[in-house]
């Protein structure tokens, strides 16, 4: 098998998200928000079977992180500079070359090519990519995290 060299990939959004939060509400308040993803009428059948599942992964792209965030390689985790910096691959952050965002969201309600989810952290209007069911399989247990990991205050 020859190796595949990808200079670029073109993706298209399956759909965007709806909500009535800022960035500053969304960081404090990420596991009570509620959004929904609307999903282009040409992918509702997609849907089909998808509310059998409590909980989903959205896989979406950060449009508004500014170029200059995506250049970055090493941040102070969460913004603390209490905490040396790692590479932006250790992190959740926005600052990657690619910024696309993965949300483990519980799912209300679907009707038709509407989602009404739960702890979604994405901005109105943002592009989805895709939407995958998770499931017990992606349950892991004893995970390892760095040590600085648990110097941080994250929203509940």
């Amino acid at each position: 098998m020859r190796n595949l060299v990808y200079s670029s990939i073109r993706l298209r959004p399956i759909g965007r998200v709806r909500c009535n939060f800022s960035e500053e509400e969304i960081k404090r308040k990420r596991s009570r928000i509620v959004s929904e993803v609307i999903i282009d009428n040409r992918y509702a059948k997609a849907l089909d079977g998808i509310e059998s599942y409590s909980h989903l992964f959205v896989i979406f792209f950060m449009h508004r992180v500014p170029l200059r965030e995506r250049k970055v390689l090493k941040i102070h985790p969460r913004g603390r500079t209490d905490i040396e910096k790692v590479g932006v691959f250790a992190t959740r952050s926005r600052s990657h070359p690619n910024p696309i965002g993965l949300a483990v969201v519980k799912l209300l309600k679907r009707r038709g090519n509407s989602l009404k989810v739960q702890a979604l952290d994405a901005l109105n209007g943002t592009p989805v990519l895709d939407i995958k069911p998770y499931d017990h399989i992606d349950v892991q247990k004893k995970i390892r995290v760095p040590d600085w990991w648990y110097k941080l205050k994250l929203p509940v």
